[in-house]
C-alpha cells in the first residue's frame, strides 16, 4: 500500500510516497524549510504544501518531535511551546483534506529501522538514538514499542544528558570527538545500567561520523549505526499510517500491529 510519508523536523520538512509493506521509497523525497518558530497554523501550513506537491489524496504518517497521544502533542521539542495541547491531528487533515496519522519522530525512525534496517533480526531490547539537535530515543522489547520514551531528558551530572551529550552540544561547546565521546559514555552506560539493552541503534547524521567518536563508548550492548538514514522518519511515519488504515484507529495506535504484521508477512 502506498503512503505519503511526512517528517517534520525542527530545520525541514520532508515527504515522499512510500510502499509501507516492503519500506522503500518510490518518489524523489521533497523537503521545505520549517517555518522559524515553528508554530502550528505555519507548520501546518508546509504541511499542507508537501501533500500539494504530490497531488496527494490517500493516508498521510505524519512525524513530530513530541510526546503524541491520540493525536494530540504534549510536549514540544525543537518548536514552539504553544504546540503542547494542539490536536496535531486535526489540524494537518484540517490543511491537507487527508487522514493522518501523527506519530513521535524517534518512534517512527525506529520503527522503520527495527524491521527493515539495523534492529531486523534483533530479538530482545532494542534502544534507537538518535544524536541531533537533541537525543530522541525508541526502545522495543522483542519488536514491541514502547511509545513516547524521552531518554534524551534522563539525569546526567546534575542537568538534562541532552544539553551535554546531544550532537547540538558538541558543535556549541566545540568539543573535540574524544570529550564528546566521553559524554556519550556516560550517556550510554546510565541507560544500559536502567534498561539492559541487548543493542543500541545510533541514528542521527553524525551517525555517519561512527568512527570519530564509537571508539570512547564502552558497553556491554553492540553499537551498530543506523542504516536508513534520513529516511527513517518518512518511511515510519508512512508504515503507522498504514497500520491504522489495515486495523482502524480504537484509541491510541498500538505500534505493535505492523511489526507482527511484517514479521509475520
Amino acid at each position: 500500500m502506498h503512503i505519503l510519508g511526512i517528517d517534520i523536523g525542527g530545520s525541514g520538512i520532508k515527504g515522499a510516497v512510500v510502499d509501507a509493506e516492503t519500506g522503500e521509497m518510490i518518489s524523489e523525497r521533497f523537503r521545505l524549510e520549517t517555518p522559524s518558530g515553528a508554530k502550528p497554523k505555519e507548520v501546518a501550513a508546509v504541511v499542507g504544501e508537501v501533500v500539494r506537491h504530490f497531488d496527494w489524496t490517500g493516508p498521510v504518517g505524519c512525524t513530530f518531535p513530541a510526546i503524541i497521544r491520540n493525536g494530540v502533542a504534549y510536549s514540544a521539542a525543537n518548536v514552539d511551546k504553544s504546540w503542547i495541547g494542539t490536536d496535531a491531528k486535526a489540524l494537518f487533515e484540517e490543511v491537507s483534506g487527508c487522514p493522518v496519522t501523527v506519530i513521535n519522530d524517534a518512534d517512527a525512525a525506529g520503527i522503520a529501522e527495527v524491521v527493515f534496517g539495523a534492529g531486523r533480526d534483533q530479538n530482545g531490547v532494542i534502544i534507537m538514538l538518535t544524536l541531533g539537535t537533541g537525543i530522541g530515543s525508541a526502545v522495543f522489547v522483542d519488536g514491541h514499542l514502547l511509545p513516547n520514551t524521552e531518554l534524551g531528558h534522563i539525569e546526567m551530572n546534575g542537568g538534562d544528558a541532552e544539553s551535554q551529550a546531544a550532537e547540538s552540544a558538541r558543535q556549541r561547546d566545540e568539543l573535540s570527538w574524544k570529550k564528546w565521546g566521553k559524554l556519550l559514555n556516560q550517556y550510554f552506560q546510565k541507560l544500559e545500567f536502567l534498561l539492559s539493552p541487548d543493542i543500541f541503534i545510533v541514528g542521527g547524521g553524525v551517525s555517519k561520523k561512527s568512527d570519530k567518536f564509537f571508539e570512547y563508548i564502552d558497553t556491554r550492548a553492540p553499537l551498530v549505526v543506523a542504516q536508513m538514514l534520513n529516511e527513517a522518519g518518512i518511511i515510519g511515519g508512512a508504515m503507522a499510517a498504514h497500520a491504522i488504515f489495515q486495523n482502524g484507529e480504537d484509541g491510541e495506535f498500538d505500534r505493535r500491529v505492523i511489526l507482527n504484521e511484517q514479521a509475520n508477512g
